[in-house]
């Protein structure tokens, strides 16, 4: 069984890795999604996600 400490670590490092090691394979100007760029709209939507991510971390640490 996967440890609640992984599962964390993981729920954390998701945002920071999407907004790092995936940029270069998102960096189009095409498609334009909602008028933005690929990589703007994807930077965008990493950086509204990241607090869901980090509110599930805190839940499972309240737990604790």
């Amino acid at each position: 069984m996967v440890s609640l400490r992984v599962v964390r670590f993981v729920l954390a490092a998701v945002p920071f890795a999407m907004l790092t090691v995936a940029i270069p394979f998102v960096n189009r100007i095409e498609p334009r999604v909602g008028g933005l760029p690929l990589l703007l709209f994807w930077i965008a939507l990493w950086v509204a996600t990241t607090p869901v991510f980090l509110g599930i971390v805190y839940r499972l640490e309240s737990r604790r």
